[in-house]
């Protein structure tokens, strides 16, 4: 199961406590998964789809909770671009249709006549709770998450331009959550990229289970990422140790062809002695095969000593 269809089924199970909180919910899910038409005078027909049946089940449960209306589930076939089956609830006069678009902030009253809105309805959204459960149905209807150890994107699409501004000032109402606007030919994305924001966003929305696992995702990323860090620094310095060791190597060996190794003192004769008989040894290991032993920087002194003699030659 993929990590988008997991935390849809987990949002589906969370059930909002508050009556503002089924209403703004609803409404979210309504305004983005949702398509109105008119079947007789100041007469509406709803219908909001969506491939997910938990999800159907779960607003058939809220609507007939909220309005006190049963709604009954259809299902058809997908097209060629939707595999799978498609889920919907249909709302008519019959139930409340006219009332549920009142209630959601879509159809509104202008100068004595009906006009259907093409923004998010603030009256929904005064409170904390509500925002959320808002975001909620929003993602629920028309928002895709990929999976955490590909790739970092969270969207929300709309075919409304007004929509998608109110619904990333929405997101904006979050602390360090900051929302951009795609458009793609007739549809606009309201998105984020930065892992930490969508963590957030899964917390924001009630997927407590959804966002520790995608927690896990990034700490093991994080790790990765360390260990391969610091792999790379190990294979660099020990890259670094082997030129240095060739380096000394090769001063040593001009010393010795042009005056010999006697010309030097003892303490410098001894460090050109080790380095020739152990010519992979790091600096401590040659400190520690000295009589006496030597200290890493006293060895360090030493090899770059014999540097400036064998430059001067």
């Amino acid at each position: 199961m993929s990590f988008v269809l997991e935390t849809k089924n987990e949002l589906a199970r969370v059930h909002p406590a508050k009556t503002c909180c089924k209403i703004a919910e609803i409404a979210g899910f309504l305004r983005f998964a949702g398509s109105i038409g008119i079947v007789g005078r100041e007469k509406y027909r709803i219908v909001m789809t969506t491939p997910n049946l938990a999800i159907v089940r779960h607003y058939k449960t809220l609507i007939r909770e909220y309005f006190e209306v049963d709604v009954s589930i259809e299902m058809s076939k997908g097209n060629a671009f939707e595999r799978g089956n498609i889920y919907s609830i249909t709302l008519g006069p019959e139930q409340l249709s006219e009332m549920i678009l009142r209630e959601a902030g879509i159809l509104m009253a202008r100068a004595g006549r009906n006009s259907i809105s093409d923004g998010i309805y603030d009256e929904l959204l005064r409170t904390k709770c509500c925002r959320k459960a808002y975001l909620r149905g929003a993602f629920l209807a028309s928002g895709t998450l990929s999976n955490p150890e590909k790739g970092y994107h969270y969207e929300i699409t709309t075919s409304s331009e007004a929509c998608a501004k109110d619904l990333r000032r929405l997101i904006n109402t979050f602390d360090d959550i900051t929302p951009k606007i795609v458009v793609r030919k007739s549809r606009y994305g309201v998105y984020l990229k930065a892992r930490e924001q969508i963590a957030d966003m899964l917390a924001i929305m009630g997927a407590s289970t959804q966002y520790f696992a995608y927690q896990d995702v990034m700490m093991k990323k994080d790790l990765l990422t360390s260990a391969r860090r610091a792999d790379n620094l190990d294979n660099a310095n020990i890259d670094k140790a082997i030129r240095a060791a060739q380096e000394q190597l090769e001063w040593i060996r001009k010393i010795e062809a042009r005056g010999g190794l006697s010309s030097l003192t003892l303490k410098l004769q001894a460090v050109a002695m080790a380095r020739l008989d152990h010519p992979d040894a790091g600096l401590e290991e040659l400190g520690r095969l000295m009589d006496p032993p030597l200290s890493k920087s006293g060895v360090n002194n030493r090899l770059r000593r014999l540097g400036e003699i064998a430059k001067g030659l």
